[in-house]
């Protein structure tokens, strides 16, 4: 199996110690805490004066942001402790067998993580005074306990909402619902600077953040995680323990101790007259959370939400009749975090014992997971298994039964070479949560998607076996080493993977024109699906070095590209055949601001400029209506509601812009934009009215609620038809596998391409209500409807959801590049 290296990190700051110097921190800041937001540099500041002076503390940085803000911890414990702190650590990582040996350690280790979101900024305040008490009052907890504690999980977002704050903010602050302080502007604070969510990307680990904090927190694995937010100002704490449904996976032992230290945290808030709820809204299934990730680690993941978010500012007026303010906010976040440390250095022996249990997996139903499918696919599956630091190997068996994930059903795979992900390691409970074909609900009433299966997201074919299947540590892999052939017609590269992408965005970028195929040919005995590219001496004439900018794009994005002396094809299409189109260089526009979701525009972006490397052009709703399109070749439409925007006038000048050649992409919510609008070829699929009784509705209050989940799709992945001859679909085989995550519908298109498709819907992993479900009958998820030399394409399912679906990606760039592409622009 594949080895995995710890890696080590470097304290950034050493300094001889004073505790007597040690400052509180409004002392430090020169104002009370909680009387202001505090810039993120002047947090590391405060981190780095505790390091500075006091022996029981070190301050780490683990990474750096999109806009190169540090990402920090400071690992907090006794001065005997630190001297002994890597021991500590390995015996730690000894006791999960994630390490080889024998220990018995009786530390406990607490992470704290605090303001994933930025706009819910009380926390990282409280990280300050709880660091401050932890140093000065707390300090017989730390004996036996370790903590580490993160101040800012998200310091873009969080200076983001901190600095409009600050500059907007009356002077006294204004309680009023209404004032401009406690209505934030698009997009808010809460995401990364792409964006991003990143309480929903720990499993997925896409942004910058969230895999640098995985290499420390894989170098840690703690007993215990907290994750501190806020909730609408209304609604005072939230902690553990957490709303059903639980993932199978989570011990009794978990369960019983999150209960346990709710009970501890609730001694403190009765004392104090303090109110709080628990076991409600925040449930333990999805894995990509600051609470499941850590609790399918082994840990008590626990998610404390305090009244304020956002809205709250320095202190509002709620619907309850009291002001809230930060300085309450910060007050009761700081007391459930050091409850949390008393409690787990009350419980450290229990916390090692029932950790090292956690890592038995002997009583799990698979045993390895075998996929096989396109190398570039495969590749992309380990990057994520290394971010996680979860083994893997390759098999050398030519049939291995199992659950086929494909058929959904019993079935059959080629092992010959396939990737071996099993869960006989450390981590096998985080590979079956990550693989397993349907996590088992014990509620339908879930705060997230119910259905994530990786063979699925990748686009691979996969095996759950009940057998472990022997597999070795490598991969043999063939050197890419293109050579020029100047003597050539050209060259043909395949198109199955959003490498081929990237490496098609290269060469447009360098002004190299590109041809792909939209018939299967054979040249020189090779053949060619449809979509391949073909890059022509005939085409690049004219440019300086054609060969060699060819070569070395294709050797710098390890394509393989097949040399030909000739454009004559052995079967199929020549290369100067009418089905073989040039590729525009194409000019993108990206509509983001108010009516747009700030989510789904941030995927959009990340997606461009960290994983295409494609230029876009982002235009604002404030001023789009204005905008001269005719500069843009594609416009794309984030997931947003759009009903108060698109108004006659504006989808007037949109018809017009298609008309003469231009692209719409809508995604999700806004395909509902064109739906029943007159020359946009797409009909909602209504519910049929249901006949109510005359005397009204009797469903009883209390099972309102749970009458209105046949009505749901909580993210459910569902098989579908691939139309494979359209070049939307090219690079796919004729089934996709789609992450939906919600019940709207559409009719199939009338005279457009209904692409991909469901005729009888079939759901194969995740939540689907019955009328949900009876409402996709007949339905598009992706298709392509013509208007005048342009189109609209729909995309009703988010292949960027996220950024996870990987096997959705390729359908957005084939929208972009290869659809409609009967016009080159010079």
């Amino acid at each position: 199996m594949k080895k995995i290296l710890l890696t080590l990190f470097v304290v950034t700051s050493t300094y001889a110690f004073s505790q007597n110097d040690i400052q509180s921190p409004s002392a430090f800041l020169g104002y009370e805490l909680g009387s202001q937001f505090t810039r993120h540099a002047d947090v590391v500041n405060y981190f780095n004066h505790i390091a500075a002076n006091s022996e029981l503390v070190t301050y780490h940085t683990y990474g750096k942001t999109n806009e190169r803000r540090p990402l920090t911890y400071a690992i907090v414990t006794s001065a005997e402790n630190q001297k002994n702190i890597e021991n500590i650590r390995l015996d730690h990582l000894k006791n999960t067998g994630i390490i080889k040996g024998n220990s018995t350690p009786q530390t406990a280790i607490v992470w704290l993580s605090y303001n994933v979101h930025g706009n819910e900024a009380s926390s990282t305040e409280a990280s300050m005074k709880t660091i401050y008490e932890l140093i000065t009052t707390k300090k017989d907890c730390l004996q036996n306990t370790v903590v580490i504690m993160d101040p800012c999980v998200n310091p873009d977002g969080r200076d983001r909402y901190a600095n409009w704050y600050n500059q907007t903010k009356a002077t006294p602050y204004n309680t009023d619902q209404n004032a401009t302080e406690h209505n934030e502007p698009w997009p808010g604070g809460r995401p990364n600077h792409y964006l991003f969510d990143l309480n929903r990307d720990w499993a997925w680990a896409t942004q910058v953040e969230s895999y640098s904090r995985l290499t420390a927190y894989n170098k840690w694995m703690p007993h215990i995680h907290v994750d501190f937010h806020e909730q609408g100002i209304n609604e005072p704490y939230y902690f553990a323990p957490a709303a059903e449904p639980f993932h199978e996976i989570i011990t009794p032992w978990q369960r019983d101790f999150q209960t346990q230290i709710g009970k501890n945290h609730a001694k403190y808030f009765d004392a104090e007259g303090w109110l709080f709820f628990t076991k409600e809204r925040f449930d333990l299934l999805y894995p990509s959370y600051g609470d499941t990730y850590p609790t399918f680690m082994g840990a008590i993941g626990m998610t404390y939400e305090q009244a304020g978010h956002g809205r709250a500012g320095l202190g509002i007026q709620t619907d309850e009749g009291y002001v809230l303010t930060l300085k309450d906010r910060l007050e009761h976040h700081t007391t459930t975090g050091l409850s949390t440390v008393e409690i787990s250095s009350k419980n450290a022996t229990k916390l090692n014992n029932e950790f090292k249990k956690f890592f038995n997996n002997s009583g799990l139903k698979y045993k390895s997971y075998v996929l096989n499918g396109e190398a570039d696919k495969i590749d992309a599956l380990t990057k994520l298994l290394d971010k996680h630091e979860i083994t893997y190997g390759y098999a050398n068996i030519e049939k291995i039964s199992g659950f086929n994930f494909r058929e959904n059903k019993q079935g059959n795979i080629n092992g010959k070479g396939a990737l071996v992900v099993s869960t006989d390691q450390p981590k096998g409970k985080m590979v079956k949560v990550l693989f397993e074909p349907d996590a088992k609900l014990s509620e339908p009433l879930t705060y997230d998607i119910t259905a994530w299966s990786i063979p699925h997201a990748y686009g691979l074919d996969a095996i759950a076996s009940t057998k472990l299947i022997a597999a070795n540590g490598a991969k043999k892999t063939n050197q890419i080493n293109n050579t020029a052939s100047a003597t050539g017609a050209g060259y043909i590269a395949q198109w199955n993977s959003l490498n081929d992408a990237q490496f098609l965005a290269d060469l447009l970028k360098n002004k190299i024109r590109v041809r792909f195929s939209e018939k299967d040919f054979s040249n020189n005995g090779t053949k060619f699906k449809k979509g391949s590219l073909i890059i022509t001496k005939s085409d690049n004439r004219k440019i300086k070095d054609y060969d060699k900018i060819v070569i070395d794009l294709a050797n710098k994005h390890h394509r393989k590209i097949y040399t030909t002396a000739t454009s004559f094809a052995s079967n199929g299409v020549d290369f100067g055949s009418p089905d073989v189109k040039l590729i525009n260089n194409q000019r993108i526009a990206v509509l983001k601001g108010n009516y747009t979701s700030s989510l789904s525009y941030g995927e959009i972006w990340h997606f461009f400029e960290q994983q295409l490397g494609y230029p876009i052009t982002s235009i604002d709703t404030d001023y789009f209506k204005r905008t001269d399109l005719n500069k843009y070749d594609v416009l794309i439409l984030p997931n947003g509601y759009y009903g108060g925007y698109f108004d006659k006038n504006t989808l007037d000048k949109l018809k017009t812009w298609i008309r003469n050649g231009g692209k719409v992409i809508a995604i999700a919510n806004a395909v509902n934009t064109f739906a029943n609008k007159d020359g946009f070829d797409l009909k909602s699929n209504k519910p049929k009215e249901e006949k109510k009784d005359s005397i009204g509705n009797l469903i009883p209050y209390d099972k309102r609620e749970r009458e209105q989940v046949k009505n749901f799709i909580t993210g459910s992945i569902y098989k579908t038809k691939v139309d494979t001859s359209h070049p939307l679909a090219f690079g796919y085989e004729d089934t996709y596998f789609s992450l939906k995550l919600g019940s709207s519908s559409y009719k199939f298109l009338n005279d457009g391409y209904n692409v991909v498709y469901m005729q009888e819907p079939t759901s194969v992993s995740g939540f689907s209500g019955k009328d949900a479900l009876e409402g996709l009958k007949n339905s598009l998820v992706f298709g392509e409807a013509r208007m005048g030399d342009g189109s609209v394409i729909y995309m009703v399912d988010n292949p960027l959801f996220r950024s996870f679906w990987e096997n959705g990606k390729l359908f957005f760039v084939n929208a972009i590049f290869l659809t409609n592409n009967n016009k080159f622009r010079i």
